[in-house]
């Protein structure tokens, strides 16, 4: 090779190298040149396709729905420690951008569970540090990979408590816990790390159910207690709060006691991580929703999909990030919220409210011809 001319190795880990430097030293101002230097590297593999900013014309295209307020979502980023991957850091970098590039901007943000993979201190920290060059405040949820290997340990002491509501214009807000199992590790003798790589495994047929849990249930009865039944409820959680194909752990055990305790308020929408897909469900008076992940789709389950979700067809296999994203939601005056998708590498998809409402016979989104995955 002449000299003076790199190879697309050394070019790779040098952009890399400055990658992570500036992680480590990142205010809001580096972050932008750091969003920038991870959008050229990922435009440079092929990875980015233009349609990352529609989501506001799209959002804006129906004024008969004008929101009340907005936030924005992400979900489910699946952090390594950085030498072992830093695709997913990069996807979270990008939906940071997303978000911060929103405007206006949305009233706060959602991060939907699961920030580390196996709930590593560098982990967390590392998704910490990604997560604070958000313009908007954000509320945490945390998800299964960010718990079972100190019990939620380092997660509270960078996060606080994981259920806690809070009310914004006129809505009630419930972050709820839904991640919790019953104890299969001690009598079989786990180390903290096997514990959490069982619980990781999801079909692995040693872990209970997840479960919002008696002391969950009692703590929601009593937050709802102090609330007109007539405000609008949107409750957080990470897994979604019905019973959706128990072998890979979509299904909540207890989810119809939980249901049973929003049942009484005119207007309840539960929005989700935990299966990275697009994912709709209405059940009584409860609209769901599915958020997308930051760092790969999951396919559908082969039965029991919810009646109201329109599929996307199969993920293009040389595409790394097709089938993954952001979002946001916009909240409507009566509480309910119109949902968008900002799908990296395919078209938007807005999930409207009345869609649910309607169910399905109203705004049906598009969807593909092509067969599910």
């Amino acid at each position: 090779m002449r000299k003076g001319v790199k190879s697309i190795e050394t070019k790779h880990y040098e952009e890399r190298d400055s990658f992570f430097d500036g992680l480590r030293r990142m205010d809001r101002r580096g972050f932008m040149r750091l969003a920038g230097l991870s959008a050229g590297i990922a435009a440079a593999k092929g990875l980015v396709t233009p349609q990352s900013f529609q989501l506001i014309s799209v959002a804006e295209a129906a004024p008969s729905a004008r929101p009340k307020f907005s936030f924005a979502y992400i979900s489910d980023s699946h952090l390594y420690k950085k030498e072992l991957n830093d695709r997913f850091v990069r996807s979270l970098v990008r939906a940071v951008d997303d978000v911060n590039r929103l405007d206006p901007q949305p009233d706060f943000v959602l991060y939907g569970g699961d920030l580390a993979q196996l709930g590593q201190k560098e982990e967390l920290d590392l998704g910490k540090q990604i997560l604070k060059s958000l313009k908007a405040p954000v509320k945490m949820m945390v998800g299964e990979h960010d718990w079972f290997l100190d019990m939620g340990e380092h997660w509270r002491a960078l996060f606080g408590e994981p259920q806690y509501s809070f009310d914004h214009k006129g809505v009630h807000f419930v972050t709820l816990m839904s991640v919790n199992e019953k104890d299969f590790w001690t009598a079989r003798g786990m180390t903290p790390m096997e514990r959490m790589q069982t619980v990781a495994g999801l079909d692995n047929g040693l872990q209970s159910r997840f479960e919002v849990g008696q002391p969950g249930r009692e703590w929601l009865k009593a937050d709802l207690a102090k609330v007109d039944k007539n405000t609008p409820i949107v409750v957080f959680s990470h897994s979604p709060l019905y019973k959706y194909y128990k072998p890979w752990n979509f299904w909540t055990d207890d989810a119809d006691d939980v249901q049973a305790l929003l049942k009484p308020f005119k207007n309840v929408t539960v929005i989700h991580g935990h299966t990275h897909q697009m994912l709709s469900n209405q059940i009584g008076n409860i609209s769901f929703h599915g958020m997308l992940s930051t760092a790969w789709p999951w396919p559908y389950a082969p039965e029991g999909l919810p009646s109201l979700t329109v599929p996307m067809n199969r993920p293009d296999p040389f595409s790394n990030f097709d089938g993954c994203g952001d979002g946001r939601m916009d909240v409507l005056e009566g509480g309910l919220v119109d949902k968008l998708y900002n799908l990296w590498d395919r078209d938007p998809v807005t999930v409207k409210a009345t869609y649910l409402a309607s169910n399905g016979k109203q705004d049906r989104p598009p969807s593909s011809r092509l067969p599910p995955y």
